[in-house]
């Protein structure tokens, strides 16, 4: 979360001098947030859920995934891009990235089978896919394209909003999101006929709340329902995101001009798909090779891509370890209708993915980041890249013992993310 204040807390006490804490005959709240964020993606229906990874589950669900299907999964994206595949009942096939962080169109069009129905396209760290490519494949292709846009909040495509370019989008408003309730998810389509679906998937009562519909085949789940605390917040949140974004972008832009110098070192920015739109949460930065990432965050603490854990399909214990639900009967591994699904996974199978992402630094932005602060941190990033690239006057850091650094020496500044 980037800024909460006295006008979340207002909005909460609205909620509790109301009595009004369930969304359904009472409260507001919620069905005002979907029908605004609704509007501003440029959509038709949005649908608030309990959680980001939920509302990847009620995305598929939504659009009829299930068993006997393959869904490709990048191989860097927040377990949840994987594990709703599981928890609708169909198969992740885990698919190489390249170095803009987000899956690879060619390795894409390489990894579809016979029984590929879909593509997650993670707009991963708040920048985006490749959308352009990623949609030719999928309609030449007939697959169709959920939009994981949960790290993307407020973000757009060369101009169009993310979630609404691909088949359906899924959002997530957890605490570490650009735009946040603490928890909270969301679905995001134009289609009257999926958004039935994914509302059921979110609560199989919502017929019973909102009224039945002939038309509506409604089905059982556990359901993850959004309250009015959740909705209340989002509606002051929504009102703060552009200038967030927008103030990120700023900065991202202002550090990749002020360290353009470092080129002829081997400093590169990775690639960006859409710069002029995407979210800008982070600058991100290639450097030529594994080691001398490991120099830099020692030298500049920041974040490599590849060594944030959960993030990456090696940590993925659950896919990994083939245990795609709670009880073996219901694992969509031992399935009959999966038998000839590709389940086969080694932590050693997107090889080139985790040589990319062991190399490229992320280092994030803020909005509320001072004009000094920013300067700080490209002072910062010059001076890891010297350190890390060897290119130190007078020999004074050897990069083999990069533990030794001493920060102090070169005059490293202490900024707050």
């Amino acid at each position: 979360m980037y800024i909460i204040g006295q006008e979340e807390i207002d909005a909460m006490a609205r909620v509790v001098n109301s009595k009004a804490l369930f969304r359904y005959g009472l409260g507001h709240e919620c069905e005002r947030f979907e029908q605004r964020y609704a509007a501003y993606l440029g959509a038709k229906h949005f649908s608030l859920a309990a959680s980001g990874s939920y509302a990847l589950t009620a995305a598929m669900i939504g659009l009829g995934l299930g068993p006997g299907d393959e869904v490709l999964v990048p191989a860097h994206t927040y377990m949840a891009s994987a594990t709703s595949v599981l928890a609708a009942g169909a198969i992740p096939v885990i698919v190489d990235i390249n170095e803009s962080i987000t899956i690879d169109p060619a390795a894409i069009e390489a990894s579809i089978g016979p029984h590929t129905r879909a593509i997650i396209a993670v707009h991963m760290w708040g920048t985006t896919c490749d959308l352009d490519a990623i949609m030719d494949i999928a309609r030449r292709r007939k697959l169709f394209v959920i939009e994981d846009a949960c790290q993307a909040v407020g973000g757009s495509y060369k101009g169009r909003k993310l979630g609404t370019i691909g088949d359906i989008g899924a959002f997530s408003f957890n605490f570490y999101k650009n735009m946040s309730a603490g928890e909270g998810g969301g679905v995001v389509t134009s289609d009257d006929a999926v958004v039935k679906r994914v509302n059921c998937a979110i609560d199989p009562c919502h017929a019973f709340w909102t009224g039945r519909d002939e038309d509506s085949k409604p089905f059982a789940g556990n359901g993850a329902r959004a309250s009015e605390f959740m909705g209340a917040v989002l509606n002051v949140q929504l009102d703060r995101i552009d200038g967030i974004i927008e103030a990120m972008r700023r900065e991202r832009d202002t550090i990749l001009a002020g360290i353009q110098d470092l080129k002829s070192l081997g400093l590169r920015a990775a690639p960006l798909n859409s710069r002029e739109f995407d979210c800008a949460t982070n600058v991100f930065l290639t450097l030529p090779t594994t080691e001398a990432a490991d120099v830099f965050v020692k030298t500049f603490p920041s974040v490599i891509a590849g060594k944030t854990g959960r993030h990456t399909y090696t940590e993925w214990d659950q896919v990994l370890m083939g245990m795609g639900a709670a009880h073996p009967l219901m694992n969509p591994y031992n399935m009959p209708a999966n038998a000839e699904c590709r389940k086969n996974y080694s932590k050693d199978m997107c090889a080139r993915s985790l040589e990319i992402l062991d190399r490229t630094i992320l280092v994030p932005t803020h909005p509320l980041h001072t004009k000094q602060e920013i300067e700080d941190i490209i002072h910062n990033i010059k001076a890891a890249t010297r350190v890390a690239l060897g290119h130190v006057k007078s020999g004074e850091v050897d990069v083999r013992q990069a533990a030794a650094v001493d920060a102090t020496k070169y005059d490293l500044k202490v900024v707050a993310w």
